[in-house]
């Protein structure tokens, strides 16, 4: 892989960095602290409900609040940073940043609350697709791959890691700290920005030719879906006005930015550049990967929160240990391979990793404890590693640099909207099939199944044995936690198959996906006989 420096693009107009490392370290940073914070307000809500003494609806919105913010600004970040430069775009946010997360968890008023959570997220949803842009303007081609990796490996990382960070902040440091991270990494983010990259005049020619109606009907029409899914699963779906009033409006506010983009002179991101065979796979590829990942994000920590009665702090030892510390070896090796390998290869061994995960886990049973996912943690962890990264040089290899603020948009359209619709499309799932299960089993406790008659006269035996008053209704009480139990166990397993058939339809897209134009991501193929002809040859010599 050796391009010149001339394949760069329009994508790149920033300039070197006088100092790539602080330039790699803002990637660093930026992208890990998005991801980190998105997981822990979700992952540690329960706490923040507590803290904030808000009720469970009051909590939900909140989490809606903070994620959506971000989808709302996200997709127009990259042609922001290419008009300000990012010392503005992401320099300035991060110190605004630092300030509301120390103010947030002293707030008590729920609207102040909601509206600095709103701001807040906006402010965060500049720093991953900022961060990719300082990538392609700022440093140098060798480095591209390194810190994209760093950029890929971000999702998993944070997957893996935010359940024992958020165990390990509420029981030592406080839930404050939940917020109170950014306040210590945001400002040191803002001075490697600052270091890593130029001084840019603001790009007055793009400014006056703004598409500020697309950028706007977009952000909104995807942050208004994202809200209404995210609600649908706790507000019943379309038995809510408000659900189908989010939904609605979404849906038309993306088709008026479909119709914008095709009348404007000058459009922001218009549609047409999905139009290309292997960008358009691309994107879906990306999405189902997204969707088969929650394997990794959601099922295994959840079985154990709920079958399994884990706190956070017990269960997120598992994705640490078999999930994030494998990455640190298996990153530089999915580097090694995206440099002497179609990248379209790499992907199928990421897909194929998380496929072979999700069908060990259509095995599981209540009787499965933590030790018993190690395998597919670490299966999950290799899928993580060579997946995402693959897939992002993939559609970039396939991208035309004058389109690249279109390109963009749509990228992270796909990253933040995939990821966080999915959760919700998946706790709707496991609502649903844990309520077919439910009424399947109980049917046989309501016809007087023999094993059902069986399992009620052992356990009133074994309650009234015990000096029990009430030994029936404990029997009665006991058996229907177990039916839940069960049903529940068996909503899982029905969400690790659709995971698994999510793969396999990814796989079967990236057959459809043809060979990449030669680019700064082309594969130098290695020649094994050569090199073993100038290793072995030599010493004879």
């Amino acid at each position: 892989m050796a391009p010149s420096e001339t394949d760069r693009g329009p994508l790149s107009r920033g300039g070197q960095a006088a100092h790539p490392l602080f330039a790699v370290g803002a990637v660093l940073l930026g992208s890990f602290l998005a991801n980190f914070d998105s997981r822990l307000t979700s992952v540690g809500l329960p706490d923040l409900r507590g803290a904030f003494s808000l009720g469970f609806d009051e909590g939900a919105w909140l989490s809606t609040a903070a994620i959506g913010s971000q989808i709302l600004i996200a997709p127009a970040v990259a042609w922001l940073a290419t008009v300000f430069g990012l010392r503005r775009v992401l320099g300035i946010p991060s110190l605004v940043y630092a300030v509301l997360s120390l103010i947030i968890p002293f707030v008590r008023d729920y609207p102040t609350l909601i509206a600095l959570a709103i701001i807040h997220g906006m402010l965060l949803g500049t720093f991953v697709p900022a961060t990719l842009m300082i990538i392609f303007r700022n440093l140098p081609i060798r480095w591209w791959l390194p810190a994209i990796s760093i950029y890929a490996i971000r999702v998993g990382f944070a997957l893996d890691t935010s359940t024992s960070l958020v165990g390990f902040y509420v029981e030592h440091l406080g839930w404050q700290w939940l917020y109170w991270q950014g306040v210590v990494l945001a400002p040191l983010m803002a001075l490697m920005v600052y270091l890593g990259t130029p001084a840019e005049p603001v790009n007055r020619t793009l400014l006056e030719n703004a598409d500020w109606g697309g950028m706007l009907l977009l952000g909104s029409a995807v942050a208004m879906i994202y809200a209404g899914l995210d609600q649908g699963n706790r507000l019943d779906w379309l038995q809510s006005g408000t659900v189908m009033a989010l939904l609605s409006g979404g849906a038309v506010l993306f088709v008026l930015f479909l119709v914008n983009e095709a009348l404007a002179p000058q459009p922001w991101a218009h549609f047409n550049v999905l139009f290309s065979r292997n960008i358009g796979l691309s994107l879906v590829v990306i999405l189902l990967y997204t969707l088969t990942s929650l394997s990794n994000a959601s099922l295994v920590p959840n079985f154990l929160a709920t079958i399994t009665q884990l706190r956070p702090e017990q269960s997120g030892s598992l994705l640490l240990f078999y999930g994030a510390l494998p990455m640190i070896v298996l990153v530089p090796l999915s580097i090694v391979l995206l440099r002497h390998l179609d990248p379209r290869i790499v992907v199928v061994l990421g897909l194929s990793a998380f496929a072979a995960a999700n069908l060990l886990g259509t095995q599981i049973t209540h009787a499965w404890a933590r030790e018993d996912f190690i395998v597919i943690v670490v299966l999950q962890s290799i899928g993580q590693a060579l997946t995402l990264l693959s897939i992002i040089i993939l559609a970039l290899s396939n991208s035309d640099p004058a389109r690249a603020t279109s390109f963009a948009a749509y990228i992270q359209v796909m990253r933040l909207g995939g990821a966080e619709i999915g959760v919700a499309l998946m706790g709707t799932w496991l609502r649903v099939r844990e309520q077919v299960h439910s009424a399947y089993l109980g049917l046989n406790i309501q016809s007087g199944d023999l094993d059902v008659a069986r399992a009620l006269q052992r356990l009133t035996g074994y309650f009234a044995a015990h000096g029990g008053g009430q030994a029936k209704a404990r029997a009665v009480g006991t058996l229907a936690a177990q039916v839940q139990r069960e049903a529940n166990v068996l909503a899982y397993l029905d969400a690790f198959w659709l995971c698994f058939w999510l793969a396999i339809a990814a796989l079967l897209l990236v057959a459809l996906i043809t060979r990449a134009p030669p680019g700064p991501f082309s594969p130098t193929p290695i020649n094994l006989r050569a090199a073993w002809m100038r290793r072995f040859g030599s010493s004879t010599t």
